[in-house]
């Protein structure tokens, strides 16, 4: 699994099957590639892409509160057909002193992509060491926030570039 810098880049192919931990991982045309793609999408019906992740199941797994981050990675999921389980450190095993890398590992035997957020700066990079499914950083603490920050540069380039 590559996390170096640039290693997300206008290849549309070789992001299948990669993790997200941090922004540095996007060069200017892999940024690009996800604007573009996110622009796609807005403008396509919802009834069109609704089938695009139909049959795939996201774990949303979160270790501290976040409503807003949350449930944007549960809507998104679900209005591209795809469904959800959430987990909470509180309800996880966790709670019993099982590993964030066991628990990563045991949470890539059912599902497709994995959510993270983390009190702890670099928990993302460590979960998807240990999965063998594509992991999402929503927040590890003082580290990053690489999905926030895509979306506030989506909404920069629309409001002020006009698209």
């Amino acid at each position: 699994m590559a996390f170096a810098p640039g290693s997300l880049s206008d290849d549309a192919a070789a992001w299948k099957g990669q993790s997200l931990v941090g922004v540095q991982q996007l060069d200017e045309a892999g940024l690009n590639l996800v604007l573009a793609h996110a622009e796609r999408l807005r403008g396509q019906p919802r009834d069109k892409v609704l089938a695009r992740q139909r049959g795939k199941i996201l774990a949303n797994v979160f270790y501290e509160p976040s409503t807003r981050t949350s449930c944007s990675f549960q809507a998104a999921m679900l209005r591209l057909g795809g469904s959800v389980f959430c987990v909470a450190e509180a309800t996880s095993s966790a709670k019993k002193g099982e590993t964030l890398e066991d628990t990563a590992r045991s949470l890539a035997c059912y599902a497709d992509v994995l959510v993270l957020r983390h009190p702890e700066s670099g928990a993302a990079k460590r979960a998807a060491v240990a999965s063998r499914k594509p992991t999402l950083n929503a927040g590890d603490g003082v580290g990053e926030h690489p999905t926030q920050a895509l979306l506030d540069v989506y909404t920069l380039c629309r409001e002020m570039c006009g698209g």
